[in-house]
């Protein structure tokens, strides 16, 4: 039933602010390899840089031309190293909803079928950006750097997602697993990874 009295004035110990949660998981940095040092070392670079930006337009009042190319070319970088470990992990969105329903049976043919697509997938991306590279000339815009080695990152970007991928599809073919049938099985497999 609805109680429309006024509510009582709360005491001095209902206007803390509780910001730690006693049932809050604990950060588990065990998966981090060494091939994520990269992703870091440039999301560094990248915050440095952008931080470089804003300080010289709004506090110096006189702009750095180069810094705004950067950040973009950086964030590029970011964007594909980090899938290249998410492709380690094994933890690129995935659709599970047919996934649950299916029988085991079938599940495995489907992550058979899922590592080949995604694998072929990545490897011929990574043959394109191979082919943008050798087609794209001239510099950037604010500094001596061929444009081109944008595109080189890429296509190695997506060459490591490509070996990933596979590395992955034979580990789900050899132990019968995945992280959509059995993610604690496969976390494991995961850490073996090095």
């Amino acid at each position: 039933m609805y109680d429309d009295t006024k509510p009582a004035e709360p005491g001095p110990e209902d206007h803390s602010l509780h910001l730690a949660d006693e049932d809050a998981a604990e950060i588990d940095l065990s998966d981090i390899r060494w091939q994520d040092a990269l992703v870091l070392g440039l999301f560094w670079v990248l915050g440095l840089v952008v931080f470089l930006q804003f300080f010289t337009r709004y506090v110096l009042n006189d702009s750095l031309g180069w810094t705004e190319e950067i950040a973009r070319y950086l964030l590029i970088g970011v964007t594909f190293a980090g899938s290249v470990m998410a492709a380690r992990k094994n933890s690129h969105i995935a659709v599970e909803f047919i996934y649950r329903w299916a029988p085991r049976p079938l599940r495995r043919v489907m992550q058979g079928v899922i590592d080949l697509i995604t694998t072929g997938f990545f490897a011929t991306l990574a043959y394109l950006s191979g082919q943008l590279a050798t087609r794209t000339g001239g510099m950037m815009v604010s500094i001596d750097v061929p444009k081109a080695y944008v595109y080189w990152f890429v296509a190695v970007c997506f060459a490591g997602m490509a070996l990933f991928s596979a590395i992955n599809g034979l580990r789900h073919l050899s132990s019968g697993t995945s992280r959509l049938i059995d993610p604690e099985a496969h976390a494991d497999d995961v850490r073996a990874i090095d």
